[in-house]
């Protein structure tokens, strides 16, 4: 197979095999566990010890400074008190790849939230009544938590996140813009924005052994045990083999738990350190201090354009905030470099370092904050032109990736346009604003194309042929919701020829063969591979295999480092289109989205049903960010003011009346042997610049910071 073009198998079947399992509609495995309450999270895994302790942990209340005084007096004298760990008394940790580890290892305060004590008692109760009882006094310095444009302490990074170069630039992009005889200039913001998991981080800690022989075992509320086994091994001095992390169910992540995140190293120091198996589950209101947040992103979005709508020109310069604590940069600027043809391009990202909390992965990073900006600029350009925003694009398709110039393994995304608009009823549209009125209320529609790009990492797996005729999977893979389970045991039946009832999965524990985290719309494609390799394997050694199998059965495995590791000199991404119909009520502000479509193109859709959850659930999401979610940085405080489910205002039931997902068919033998694309995060990234799109065409006012609240609207409609 050459280096430079492999492609790969649809599928391997045994000849005179069941139907395909691939493409099946088929119900979550773990679904009836669910829902009866037989699948344990974190906290809830096996019988609790009698002599279980419960952790409670005691964020800073300052927004900068350094601890000179901990009490614990009062709070030790709580009944049922165990231990208070405060950066004098806490174990001593190894070096972290990761800063935010670094939990009660000096008095420093760099952000508001930041844990300066961990309160250990025998309940839940007593746990936070401890907690609560500690006093801490501090010597508090200067701070800065608010993000502006012309920031003095901006700087250029050199990466952005996912390795992504910060600047990139193709021409003369400012000559041409400024040449160009249609132009668009217009900054967009995007507010501070949090994970909110419907399962908290939590922890369960338990030492076995003592000295040399101690063994830690963790259940762990994450995206990824492997990574959590790591971290765990590196800051308590451990070998890798006596440290085991099982995250078998996860109530959600987002990306919030795409990393070791403090509350599984507080739980580990504090079993330690009392010689007791400890629980500890954060408190919702703690969680957009220290388990990452989406962040803010001002951006300049420039288009020049010839008058038949042709680009010659596309800027997109970004300035978002990090910590001082570590280095995040939201790539907003890279889907830029993907999406449209022009011979002159600019991306850039500044950032600004200020007193907050460590920014990290949510849903789509990079992507949902800058196609927001790019597809609201892009229709912007379309009234422009008085050219149809659906047309517009299709003028735009390039024949290579722009910033690269590599080919595409696959780009259905006029397809994708032309089909959405064909179910949405598009041309039926009236393109004038503000026309469609009913009483008080207004009503328009909107577009947006979407785009992420196609990752994989290398995976091991085994698949073991049982004496009874079922088949023993075994990957480290993580299901934090999407299906994971039910999607891999497909693979193996296809590969193997055989049913998916057939078909035993074992996910989700450092005891299994190692695997990549669930993110990055990756896992799949990651776990996928592996599993599908080890599944050929064994269906090629039965079908030479005569006799009895032996003893312990007959098992294959694979590793996917060499094959993930091979050039493909294409540029892979899934594409997709939102449309979105509004009503905005002229008396009130508040916007109603009526109904949402979207069309994609990723792949091969190995699973129809759990696929359709994954794209709707990204688009209500989308919506979210379009008109309820968004948090504040209080300048006073240093303190996030939205910080639980009543003051950040997710999407309800009633937020979302119709809303549907369709996908072109799409053949790629460029991705893995599946012929997938990751699915998790593409239907997020549309949505916001659909939704405020079609609020232009509803009022004829263009907003340009989001999210769209009532008070926001009415004041720019009066």
């Amino acid at each position: 197979m050459n280096r430079k073009t492999a492609t790969y198998p649809t599928h391997v079947r045994v000849p005179g095999a069941p139907a395909p399992a691939l493409g099946a509609a088929h119900e979550r495995l773990e679904g009836r566990d669910k829902v009866t309450g037989a699948a344990r999270y974190a906290t809830e895994h096996a019988h609790t010890p009698p002599d279980c302790a419960y952790a409670w942990p005691v964020p800073a209340t300052v927004a900068r400074g350094r601890v000179t005084g901990v009490d614990t007096a009062a709070a030790l004298a709580v009944p049922g008190a165990v231990a208070v760990l405060t950066p004098g008394t806490a174990p001593r940790l190894g070096e972290p790849d990761d800063p935010t580890l670094a939990v009660l290892q000096d008095t420093a305060v760099p952000h508001r939230g930041w844990y300066v004590a961990l309160a250990v008692a025998d309940t839940p109760e007593a746990a936070r009544e401890t907690a609560e009882a500690v006093r801490v006094t501090y010597a508090t310095e200067p701070h800065d938590v608010t993000l502006t444009a012309d920031h003095p302490a901006a700087y250029r990074p050199d990466l952005a996140n996912g390795g992504q170069p910060a600047h990139r630039e193709r021409g003369d992009a400012g000559a041409a813009f400024a040449a160009a005889p249609v132009r668009v200039d217009a900054t967009y913001r995007v507010p501070p924005l949090h994970n909110h998991p419907m399962e908290p981080h939590a922890a369960f800690a338990r030492w076995d052994g003592e000295g040399e022989g101690a063994h830690l075992t963790v259940y762990d509320s994450s995206q990824g045990a492997g990574p959590v086994r790591a971290a765990l091994a590196t800051l308590l001095g451990l070998p890798e083999d006596r440290v085991t992390v099982v995250s078998e169910h996860v109530g959600g992540g987002f990306g919030s738990k795409g990393t070791p995140r403090p509350h599984v190293v507080l739980a580990a120091m504090a079993a330690r350190h009392t010689g007791r198996p400890v629980k500890l589950a954060l408190p919702r209101n703690h969680l957009a201090a220290v388990v990452g947040h989406r962040a803010p992103t001002i951006q300049r979005v420039r288009l020049g354009a010839a008058q038949d709508g042709t680009l010659v020109s596309v800027g997109h310069e970004v300035v978002t905030h990090t910590s001082h604590v570590k280095e995040f940069v939201e790539q907003a600027g890279v889907p830029a470099r993907v999406m449209y043809a022009s011979p002159h391009g600019l991306t850039d990202h500044l950032v600004v370092p200020l007193d907050v909390p460590s920014p990290s992965w949510m849903r789509a990073p990079g992507e949902a904050p800058g196609m927001y900006a790019l597809e609201s600029a892009m229709d912007e350009l379309a009234g422009a032109l008085g050219i149809d925003p659906v047309e517009l694009r299709l003028r735009n398709e390039p024949a290579t990736e722009p910033d690269s110039g590599l080919p595409f393994s696959s780009r259905n995304l006029a397809a994708c346009l032309r089909e959405g608009a064909r179910r949405f009823g598009w041309n039926d549209r009236d393109p004038r604003p503000a026309v469609r009125r009913e009483g008080t209320w207004l009503t328009g529609t909107g577009v947006a194309a979407a785009t992420y790009p196609v990752l994989v990492s290398p995976s091991t797996a085994s698949v073991t042929a049982l004496h009874d005729g079922r088949f023993d999977v075994r990957v480290n893979a993580t299901d934090i919701g999407t299906g994971a389970r039910t999607v891999l045991a497909q693979i193996a039946a296809e590969a193997l020829g055989t049913t998916v009832g057939s078909v035993i999965i074992g996910i989700g524990s450092t005891r299994l063969p190692a695997a990549p985290l669930a993110g990055g719309s990756s896992g799949t494609a990651s776990w996928g591979w592996a599993v599908h390799l080890a599944a050929s394997r064994l269906a090629g050694r039965l079908a030479g295999h005569t006799g009895p199998l032996p003893a312990e059965g007959l098992t294959a495995s694979a590793d996917t480092t060499e094959e993930t590791g091979r050039d493909v000199p294409f540029a892979r991404h899934a594409f997709g289109v939102h449309f979105a119909e509004v009503r905005v009520d002229t008396v009130t502000g508040e916007v109603r989205v009526r109904r949402m479509l979207g069309v994609y193109a990723a792949g091969r859709i190995l699973n129809p049903r759990t696929a359709r959850s994954q794209f709707i659930g990204g688009m209500v999401m989308g919506l979210g960010m379009a008109l309820t979610e968004h948090s504040t940085l209080d300048p006073a405080s240093g303190d996030f003011a939205e910080r639980d489910l009543a003051s950040y205002h997710v999407p309800s039931h009633a937020d979302v009346p119709d809303i549907d997902a369709h996908w072109v068919e799409e053949h790629d033998p460029h991705l893995n042997p599946m012929g997938s694309k990751g699915i998790g995060e593409i239907g997020t990234v549309g949505s916001p610049a659909a939704i405020a799109n079609a609020v232009h065409h509803a009022t004829g006012v263009r907003f340009r910071e989001l999210p769209l609240t009532p008070d926001r609207v009415l004041t720019a409609l009066a």
